[in-house]
């Protein structure tokens, strides 16, 4: 009787297909938001797997309580305009998340970062996911269950309309896990993603209202929170403080961010402060980690050939093709839209070449060998798994030439039992052997170099220490550069031997390479270095004293 009057009052839903429809978009908008989330997020908390399970798990907890609450309140008061109402206060909720997520984030990591001592980017991203995509993605977890209120018009046939309201829900979701990823944000970036799944969504709603002649304001409301983010949102960037940024925007995999500067052009990637890539107006050394790993060329037998796995924009091709004008130098970049830039910012040489794979993907399929690889994949905690275990090394030790050098950019300097850097160095040393291996930490970064290189047996050995030894004059008999000459004088004094791997190293493998959880402890380390005072001055002096402190 209730369902036969709610018919008579809403014609419209007398059509089982605008249910249905109902249930399409509802679908199609968690999954945008999800895979939106975690664009949003990684700026601010990078796009590792600790940050994708936060964001699963969250939206995952929003649509178990949204079915129970949503069954709880169909059975109560089976009225469709209050589904209706939660669907559109739904659809302008997720519109205005573009316009105010990131201030949110950047709040709630100022606030976390002084009160928090481990664990941050856990506490952080959740918190954010919390405050930002649970309401809305609560209120549309309510859909299913309230439409199957309306749509059902008996027993015998309830099970055919929840199983067709699943599969509209499932149909829906599959869009909008596809066409953000390969579609739309790549064409037009998150901003405009969460604006167009949003829009859409609130067109479901808006139709109901109209269509009832009830409700009007509120839909109107609804509109105008839309109109509102989509004029005011691409106003600013995820970087909203940047005032000179030569490019902002996105590809499949990265935010990507390039910065014109008076003496240099840097690219950044999911990081709204760190440097990926670097391009120096002036030529010569960068004063980055590039220009200590100019010392693999230097350290290997020949320098004839050199594979770079994590190419970028081409920073440590530009150093070797200035140092080393003989050698043969070979890219390998996942991210098409990073080459591109490469070429329009950062004056990559043309005659280079850039294959467009997975670094790990691409050994597998080449026959090549060189004489120095540059793996340079890593980026904070986001640290590839399958370029970081033994049988990701003994692919590298298998392309390079005999006495080659394989260099690897650790960007995390953290040291200690159960540390990455640990267990990257055992990991590499169990495949290169430890005589064969050198560390030396950048100057003024968190990046250390690791020299791998390829030799065997005692003479082998012997012959690593000696290259090892002789860096600064192999580097003056090679070059002839002066300056790179003293440069490498102080990266040989910088060089730390690496010690044989214990019985209980932790050696990261293909099946277990916890690298994101050992990365978050590195970093926890990192902010309680630079938050430190702060914390301090907060225990000390109140929330006056640390306002005063930053300002």
């Amino acid at each position: 009787m209730v369902k036969a009057a709610a018919s008579k009052e809403r014609p419209i839903l007398k059509s089982k297909v605008f249910l249905y429809v109902t249930e399409f978009f509802s679908g199609m908008a968690v999954m945008a938001a999800e895979l939106g989330a975690s664009r949003l997020l990684a700026p601010y908390f990078s796009s590792s797997q600790i940050v994708w399970t936060i964001i699963i798990g969250t939206i995952m907890i929003a649509l178990a309580l949204g079915a129970v609450f949503g069954g709880r309140w169909a059975d109560r008061n089976p009225d469709p305009d209050r589904l209706y109402r939660r669907i559109l206060i739904a659809a302008a909720w997720i519109a205005l998340i573009p316009l105010v997520g990131k201030y949110l984030i950047i709040l709630i990591s100022g606030l976390l970062i002084v009160t928090v001592s481990t664990n941050f980017l856990v506490v952080a991203a959740f918190v954010s996911c919390m405050i930002i995509f649970v309401p809305p993605l609560f209120l549309l977890g309510t859909v299913t269950p309230g439409l199957n209120k309306f749509a059902t018009d008996s027993l015998e046939n309830n099970a055919s309309v929840v199983g067709r309201l699943s599969a509209c829900n499932t149909i829906g979701s599959i869009l909008g896990t596809f066409l953000p990823t390969f579609v739309t944000i790549p064409a037009v970036g998150t901003f405009v993603t969460f604006l167009i799944f949003a829009g859409a969504l609130m067109a479901i709603p808006v139709v109901y209202f109209v269509a009832a002649r009830t409700k009007l304001v509120a839909s109107a409301l609804g509109v105008v929170a839309f109109v509102v983010s989509a004029v005011c949102s691409p106003m600013s960037g995820f970087a909203f403080w940047e005032a000179n940024l030569a490019y902002e925007g996105e590809s499949i995999y990265n935010y990507l961010q390039v910065k014109d500067q008076k003496d240099r052009t840097i690219l950044s990637t999911n990081v709204l402060f760190g440097v990926q890539s670097v391009t120096m107006k002036s030529g010569g050394l960068t004063g980055m980690y590039y220009d200590t790993a100019l010392a693999a060329p230097a350290l290997a037998d020949h320098a004839d050939s050199a594979l770079i796995l994590g190419m970028g924009t081409g920073t440590y091709a530009r150093q070797l093709r200035r140092y080393y004008p003989d050698m043969k130098v070979t890219g390998v970049e996942i991210d098409g839209k990073i080459t591109e830039l490469a070429g329009e910012y950062f004056g990559e040489p043309a005659d280079i070449p850039v294959t467009t794979y997975d670094g790990r993907a691409w050994l597998a399929a080449s026959k090549d060998t060189y004489d120095v690889i540059m793996v340079d994949a890593y980026q904070d905690i986001t640290i590839p798994f399958q370029m970081s275990s033994a049988e990701f090394f003994r692919m590298v030790r298998a392309h390079l030439n005999p006495g080659g050098v394989m260099v690897v950019n650790m960007n995390m300097i953290s040291d200690g039992e159960g540390s990455i850097n640990e267990a990257l160095t055992d990991t590499i040393a169990s495949v290169f052997g430890a005589d064969g291996m050198r560390t030396a930490d950048v100057p003024g970064a968190t990046n250390r170099e690791l020299f791998a290189r390829a030799v065997d047996g005692d003479s082998g050995r012997e012959d690593a220490a000696a290259a090892f030894d002789a860096l600064r004059a192999t580097t003056a008999e090679r070059t002839g550069d002066t300056s790179l000459e003293r440069y490498m004088a102080d990266v040989s004094a910088r060089l730390v031997p690496v010690a044989e791997p214990g019985a209980d190293a932790t050696v990261l493998t293909d099946d277990k390479a916890p690298v994101e959880v050992l990365g978050m402890r590195a970093i926890d380390g990192l902010i309680a270095e630079q938050a430190g005072p702060y914390r301090e001055i907060l225990r000390t002096e109140g929330i006056g004293g640390l306002i005063k402190a930053v300002r």
